[in-house]
């Protein structure tokens, strides 16, 4: 029960602040004029903090449930999670700070630092999904230490970053990236709109690649993700449901549906979750 509680409440937080940093990082893309930026800063505003609610809610489940493995994958990933916290900090300050000087050189740099901290935010936490799916190295009292990179091997010594843990990285951009579009476009009119609406077509064939390629790879990487599937034929149903969502985002993106392309990618992104979870 508290497995599936934590599965949740992260499918939940990167449901809903997803779309948050996915309208960060194309941020700079869709929006051309100091108007057009405060336009989509208001599409997140009232609801970016809250979201994050998620995000503390399943580290205190964590916390309680399984403090072992709070312990574990906290230590062994120190310093990637100071590297979340400070992206978490900077995206935070950014949007609170650019509005209190009226200076073209403020509100310019503190954009460049919600863009930017939103990107690798999602670049990191692909990174973190990778390192759950291909496994860490546990010692004998479950404790693990890994570099932030090493020689970049999918095999023996592997550090937080190698090249699987870095295309689950892009993955996540690319969804993200998709997923903050159609909500940009969900909640914009005029040129926003469509240059959100724009970049939406073209992540979405980022995400299809990459889903893909990710795919094929963790097959490579973990052999027991096919095997389990294979003894265990009801849990096609959420790699299913992925790929349903996927289409769906396609197909009301032609017939340029933003409310239900924006829910067709978050079947998607559930999908994905809940087929790591199983």
């Amino acid at each position: 029960v508290w497995f599936c509680l934590v599965a949740v409440m992260i499918a939940m937080y990167v449901v809903l602040d997803g779309f948050d940093l996915g309208a960060g990082a194309i941020h700079l893309l869709v929006a051309k004029t100091e108007s057009e930026r405060r336009v989509v800063l208001r599409s997140i505003g009232p609801v970016w903090d809250g979201n994050e609610v998620w995000l503390l809610a399943a580290g205190g489940t964590l916390y309680f449930a399984f403090p072992a493995l709070y312990a574990s994958s906290f230590s062994g990933c120190y310093l990637p999670l100071m590297i979340v916290l400070w992206l978490l900090i900077l995206r935070g300050v950014s949007i609170e700070f650019r509005n209190q000087i009226e200076s073209p050189l403020w509100v310019n740099f503190w954009d460049v630092v919600f863009s930017f901290s939103s990107l690798l935010l999602a670049v990191f936490y692909g990174a973190a999904l990778g390192n759950v799916v291909r496994g860490v190295p546990l010692n004998a009292q479950g404790y693990f230490f890994e570099a932030l990179w090493t020689n970049f091997p999918l095999g023996g010594e592997t550090g937080i970053l190698d090249w699987y843990t870095i295309l689950v990285g892009v993955a996540a951009l690319a969804t993200l990236g998709l997923h903050g579009a159609l909500w940009v476009a969900m909640k914009t009119e005029g040129p926003v709109n469509a240059r959100a609406r724009g970049l939406a077509r073209h992540a979405w064939w980022a995400t299809a690649l990459s889903t893909i390629l990710v795919t094929i790879l963790t097959f490579r990487v973990q052999p027991h993700v096919p095997a389990s599937l294979f003894e265990r034929p009801w849990g096609y149903v959420f790699p299913l449901l992925a790929l349903a969502g996927l289409a769906s985002a396609r197909l009301f993106l032609a017939r340029e549906n933003d409310v239900k392309s924006f829910l067709a990618s978050c079947a998607y992104i559930v999908g994905m979750l809940t087929s790591v979870v199983f």
